[in-house]
């Protein structure tokens, strides 16, 4: 197997500087708008079958070093009792919100493999078609991120009812953490257990916290989530991702992640200096950067290697998602890119 990924996760001398993108199985490939075309975004996510599909597509066509398993972060938060909807311009809208003690006690915490069994059947499928070529990643998202969702209903500019639960009803928010952490603890130990080589944690909407309130609001449940897990015997290295995190980064230190994922806001040599040996790194390009011309995304990618030189692993990844305007071939050359300038002679 291609395990040059989970080396560089775990610290690990490699023959080269893996990659994979965050969101490669996705709207940017006409491959996978070929299988969308089939199916509504959620029936996609419950469908094994086309869900290991369009996980595959990006190591066939961008040769990326992981896959990682297509689902979303908020597909487990239907099964604790809210229903979901995905809305075509507005995206994810929860029509139901979280936002008192009688709504969260509804909430339950659903058990994976009765529950959600078609996540679990999509990880099983993947280990059996990928058949070693490269690992396979599983995720979730963060507490604090799929709370806001549950809060706000869906999406949000200023996060208001989030933050106003925060800081006038903590009992709340806690119980609602709480319960949505014991959730994500049960669902990421049945994806390493249904075969998921590494975890990745997203933490999406972090950024908007200040460090003293995600200190005490947010990653003492990341924490809680990784150290159980490993409690457990889960051995697979976890990733976690707080995006817009850079002011984050000495808190996200203390979350027990075997790595963390850095945007683009950050130098790389920079949170070197912060986490120093503890961790392995994982980003950072601009994912608006892919539509540099070759010289110019070369001399960046360059740059971006050795300011890594110094992390106890690196995997190269984009400081978020693949957006959907990215040619295919653009992303291809910043695989190979990647893949070229870090092989070591």
């Amino acid at each position: 197997m291609n395990d040059t990924f989970l080396k560089a996760c775990r610290g690990e001398a490699v023959d080269y500087t893996p990659v994979w993108l965050m969101r490669q199985a996705g709207r940017y490939l006409p491959e996978y708008h070929a299988v969308r075309s089939k199916y509504t975004f959620l029936e996609m996510c419950k469908t094994p079958e086309a869900a290991a599909e369009v996980t595959i597509q990006p190591v066939d066509i961008l040769g990326v070093d992981a896959a990682i398993l297509f689902s979303d972060i908020l597909v487990p938060l239907e099964k604790m009792g809210t229903p979901l909807e995905f809305h075509e311009k507005r995206g994810p809208v929860f029509p139901e919100p979280i936002r008192d003690q009688a709504a969260v006690a509804r909430l339950h915490v659903p058990e994976p493999e009765t529950e959600l069994p078609y996540v679990l059947e999509t990880i099983r499928i993947l280990r059996r078609e990928l058949a070693g070529r490269v690992p396979l990643i599983g995720f979730s998202g963060a507490p604090f991120t799929l709370a806001t969702y549950l809060i706000e209903g869906g999406s949000s500019k200023n996060y208001f009812l989030t933050k106003k639960m925060m800081y006038t009803d903590p009992a709340l928010y806690r119980d609602l953490l709480v319960k949505i952490t014991d959730c994500t603890i049960e669902y990421l130990a049945a994806q390493a257990a249904a075969g998921a080589q590494a975890l990745q944690i997203f933490d999406s909407w972090a950024g908007v916290l200040a460090p003293n309130d995600f200190a005490e609001f947010a990653i003492p449940y990341v924490k809680r989530i990784i150290s159980t897990l490993k409690e457990r015997g889960v051995t697979v290295p976890i990733i976690y991702f707080a995006n817009n995190g850079a002011t984050l980064l000495p808190q996200s230190l203390e979350s027990g992640a075997d790595v963390l994922g850095l945007d683009w806001r950050i130098r790389l040599d920079d949170a070197v200096r912060v986490v120093g040996q503890k961790v392995s790194l994982q980003g950072n390009m601009d994912p608006i950067a892919l539509l540099l011309p070759p010289a110019k995304m070369e001399a960046l990618i360059r740059d971006i290697l050795d300011q890594a030189r110094g992390a106890r692993g690196h995997i190269f990844n984009l400081g978020h998602g693949i957006v959907p305007e990215i040619p295919p071939e653009q992303a291809r050359f910043f695989v190979e890119t990647v893949h070229r300038l870090s092989k070591r002679q």
